[in-house]
């Protein structure tokens, strides 16, 4: 039997390995990447990309050029502080994290595809010799993207060069826009993490243990979905290894394994000032739904994807953290008017009346973050809650 934790104290656990409680460790963006082993990188820009808000969320309002110079400025040859890679979902990683990941590189090169695709080894060779002669280099300066206009009608150079990223053959430490620029592994990154000697099973325990680092406190399957692990036997022993503890998690019904420094925060007492932000989505604090569900009682969901009249809480809902618990959601947006940048609420929904007041601060920041003088509120649920919420907004506005 482990110990047993009360369920707020497995969520303060989780918020403060996440850095949503207590003083940020640092006001540094690479320091934070380390600290979360991966952020996630997706293209949809709402408020801000995800990889900006997660820092956001977390540092408050860090620069957003900040960002951009910490995930992908260059710095020249072998000094690459980060490279992006398939772990969560596409994240960008540190770099020394690149032997960490030979197990997922060596599955590539053994399929010989890449998502059903097999590469054209023509490309594949013209890839890597336009690298080593011209490189970094995007895909559209390596050939082009596209047969055609349609998403997944990927050009043979693209199969190829994914294909190779999948690999380790090539690398992405650097984006120019919203553009990969890829290089070779050897040239962009440190020669120190330029290895592949770890076998799959330490590769899952070095894995395991950051996961188990990040998220504080998780059940096997939260472990296993942080860097989406397969095929790990023996779970037990590979949390063992990674010197993780075992626990009972009041409510959780299940097995649950903590990291020593989550138990040590608990033991000195567990407290800390509580961040009240705006997640992404894609934050690791809420990327999996069971999880969230078991952890906070919220049930979220990206509805970018559903059809329009199916969406419950709007395109690209962020929860709203406060307190240490999940209270509301907001989808946002922004416009342009002739006075400026105007951060617009398109839909609010508020899971409990204390939630009001965090939300117009949450909005307040967020809007400020990013550039925009004004908030204008649309639909709220519930709708007597929209009145007092617009009346909120526009007194925290008046100079």
């Amino acid at each position: 039997m482990g110990t047993a934790l009360t369920a707020a104290e497995a969520r303060r656990a989780a918020l403060h390995a996440q850095g949503l409680l207590g003083a940020p460790r640092s006001r540094s963006v690479p320091t934070l990447l380390r600290s979360l082993g991966a952020i996630q990188l997706d293209t949809i820009s709402v408020l801000a990309r995800s990889q900006e808000l997660v820092p956001f969320a977390r540092l408050g309002a860090v620069g957003r050029p900040a960002v951009h110079q910490a995930f992908w400025e260059p710095r020249g040859p072998g000094s690459a502080r980060t490279f992006e890679y398939w772990a969560h979902a596409a994240c960008v990683l540190p770099a020394e994290d690149w032997p960490l990941f030979a197990f997922r590189r060596r599955s590539y090169r053994n399929r010989n595809d890449m998502w059903g695709m097999a590469p054209d080894s023509t490309s594949v060779r013209g890839v890597l010799d336009r690298l080593a002669a011209d490189g970094p280099l995007t895909t559209n300066e390596l050939g082009g993207a596209r047969k055609t206009p349609g998403w997944w009608d990927w050009s043979e150079v693209k199969q190829a060069v994914e294909y190779l990223l999948a690999c380790g053959r090539v690398v992405c430490v650097e984006r120019r826009g919203w553009r990969r620029v890829y290089d070779l592994p050897e040239r962009a990154l440190p020669e120190r993490a330029l290895h592949d000697e770890l076998t799959d099973r330490q590769c899952q325990v070095e894995l395991v243990t950051r996961a188990g680092r990040a998220l504080g406190v998780g059940t096997r399957s939260d472990l296993l979905d942080y860097y989406r692990l397969k095929n790990v036997a023996g779970f037990a022993d590979v949390a063992y290894e990674a010197g993780l503890e075992p626990v009972e998690v009041e409510g959780w019904g299940q097995q649950a394994w903590a990291a020593p420094t989550a138990l040590e925060f608990l033991a000195a007492g567990g407290r800390g000032r509580h961040r009240t932000t705006l997640l992404s989505p894609f934050d690791s604090l809420i990327w999996e739904r069971a999880r969230t569900e078991r952890m906070f009682g919220l049930s979220h969901r990206l509805e970018a994807y559903v059809p329009k009249p199916k969406r419950v809480h709007g395109y690209y809902a962020m929860p709203l953290l406060h307190g240490g618990e999940l209270l509301g959601r907001v989808d946002p947006a922004r416009e342009r008017s002739r006075d400026g940048e105007v951060l617009i609420a398109r839909q609010v929904s508020l899971e409990k009346p204390r939630a009001l007041e965090p939300m117009v601060a949450a909005l307040r920041e967020a809007a400020a973050w990013v550039g925009c003088t004004a908030i204008r509120v649309e639909s709220v649920v519930p709708e007597g809650s929209a009145e007092p919420l617009r009346r909120a907004v526009d007194a925290v506005e008046q100079p």
